[in-house]
């Protein structure tokens, strides 16, 4: 099937470096990545996080997000003032 593509320029730049690094053509490339893409193939990377213990809280945080919300308010009330 013949078609047009319109890439967005990061997209382009992602064929464009699968074309240099496999030596593929643009159609290969192309077709390559819709394919993986599809069929959740290629190279995935696991997703790790780091904790650290930061000790226990030196305040109340249950009422943290009413705080939140009324400093805020409060923030937005002295800009509507001036």
């Amino acid at each position: 099937m013949r078609t047009t593509v319109t890439l967005d320029p990061d997209t382009a730049q992602m064929i464009q470096r699968r074309m240099r690094e496999r030596r593929q053509s643009f159609k290969q490339a192309l077709n390559d990545t819709i394919r993986e893409a599809a069929t959740g193939g290629g190279e995935r990377n696991a997703f790790s996080t780091e904790t650290a213990d930061l000790g226990a809280a030196r305040i109340d945080l249950d009422r943290a997000l009413q705080i939140a919300g009324a400093l805020d308010d409060a923030a937005m009330l002295r800009r509507l003032d001036t």
